[in-house]
């Protein structure tokens, strides 16, 4: 099948390229001249691991192209998805659907025979009902039928997920739109993967209480973990021993820094901002966002406590500013908040990670930006491991002690044990488990 797919970000280029490996004819538009011009070049704008290849392979096979012409790449077209930014909207937090609705026009001026139009981009209950009244508005002789198929891609693991996803859910009613959809989604039934058909306000829904579930699952164990550090008790063992519940889970139960990243944020608020709209708040949801917020900066306050609770004039290295390993993205990231508190002490920064330096600049102009972590260790009264990334959990303890001030190591992510690390004469400081000994 021909497939459309408008934006070529991290949604619109994944889903595009996967749809394009599955044997599909895909053209991405992009309005960004200079993305474009990368992809034609074979750079990749994002990171994702093993994304570069699979645009390069499915390129070669003429499989996938990019285009800024929207009208053009129409022509013969069966689905077009609209994957653009929803980011919040300043000043109130709700979505913003501009973005979407621009992507609706364009589509309404441009489409020259039956086309199913897909909202894959995160959007607010109704959004696709306005979506249609758009392109009704603006083109009413057009022959389209409007659907909704959020996506549900983690960042680090997304061609994994869109490839192997444990459901597909499609909003539509429309028998001609679901034969299109099942068709574009039928190599994924050899795994077995589920195609939940739905109508279009409940697949939106779906997307925002899937993201709001696990935002609250997160923040939940978060707050065992402090429970646990007052009682005495693990965080990991506890989370282990509900995890192994089949009616809860284990995953998404890794005590932490709090949530960041462009979806979880931005879909817990503006789910908020719907509910109280409608007249039915999320209270459950309202406190999440709260107390997840307040526990970046709490995490800045354990940094100082373990550096025997003043950073004026101190160093401070961080190890990992991505929100999450194996992705560049520093939207909402722990570490922004965690290093603005720091700063704020009167601390010097001292960073590293593998990908999100580049991102990371603009957004942090005081940082000491490193190479890696033993530079980012010089001189410093405390070390801090933000994010996990693989690199960081096997690091050379007596080589960190020499370029140290003072050993002293906090571990954000609990990936070390604190026997492993006081043993080499480090202080070390971890997320719902017991002291260490000496500290």
């Amino acid at each position: 099948m021909k497939i459309v797919v408008i934006g070529a970000g991290y949604v619109g280029l994944v889903s595009g390229v996967c749809f394009a490996d599955f044997g599909h004819d895909v053209v991405c538009v992009e309005s960004d001249v200079s993305k474009i011009e990368a992809l034609l070049a074979g750079r990749v704008p994002i990171y994702e691991p093993g994304l570069e290849e699979l645009v390069a392979n499915n390129r070669r096979a003429g499989r996938l192209s990019f285009s800024n012409n929207l009208s053009d790449a129409l022509d013969g077209a069966d689905a077009v998805f609209i994957a653009v930014g929803t980011p919040s909207r300043h000043g109130d937090g709700h979505a913003d659907l501009s973005y979407v609705y621009g992507a609706a026009r364009d589509i309404a001026r441009s489409v020259k025979r039956f086309t199913v139009v897909v909202t894959k981009s995160t959007v607010p209950v109704g959004t696709g009902d306005e979506v249609e009244r758009i392109i009704r508005s603006e083109n009413p002789a057009a022959e389209v039928v409007v659907a909704s198929n959020p996506e549900f891609l983690r960042e680090g693991a997304a061609i994994t997920d869109f490839k192997r996803p444990d459901r597909i859910v499609v909003g539509t009613q429309d028998e001609r739109a679901q034969a299109v959809l099942t068709e574009i989604y039928r190599p994924l039934f050899l795994n077995k993967s589920p195609i939940i058909f739905t109508d279009i306000r409940t697949a939106e829904l779906i997307k925002y209480a899937s993201n709001a579930f696990l935002a609250m699952k997160i923040t939940f164990i978060n707050e065992i973990a402090d429970l646990c550090e007052r009682v005495g008790a693990n965080v990991q063992h506890v989370a282990r021993g509900i995890g192994a519940d089949g009616r809860i889970g284990s995953k998404f139960l890794h005590a932490g820094a709090g949530y960041g990243g462009s979806c979880f944020p931005k879909d817990t608020l503006a789910l908020v901002k719907t509910a109280q709209d409608h007249g039915s708040p999320v209270r459950l949801i309202e406190t999440t966002v709260t107390v997840n917020d307040e526990r970046k900066r709490a995490m800045a306050r354990k940094i100082i406590l373990a550096c025997d609770g003043d950073v004026r004039g101190k160093t401070i290295a961080i190890l990992g500013l991505t929100f999450k390993p194996n992705t560049d993205d520093m939207r909402e990231a722990p570490s922004l908040s965690i290093i603005k508190a720091l700063e704020e002490a009167g601390a010097t920064v001292r960073a590293y990670d593998p990908e999100g330096v580049k991102s990371a600049r603009a957004m942090l102009p005081n940082v000491v930006f490193c190479d890696n972590a033993y530079e980012a260790a010089e001189g410093a009264c405390g070390i801090s491991l933000v994010t996990e990334w693989d690199q960081f959990r096997a690091l050379d303890w007596s080589r960190l002690r020499l370029l140290m001030s003072e050993p002293v190591f906090i571990d954000l992510r609990n990936v070390y044990t604190p026997e492993e690390v006081t043993r080499h004469g480090f202080s070390y400081h971890s997320i719902g488990r017991p002291v260490s000994p000496g500290n």
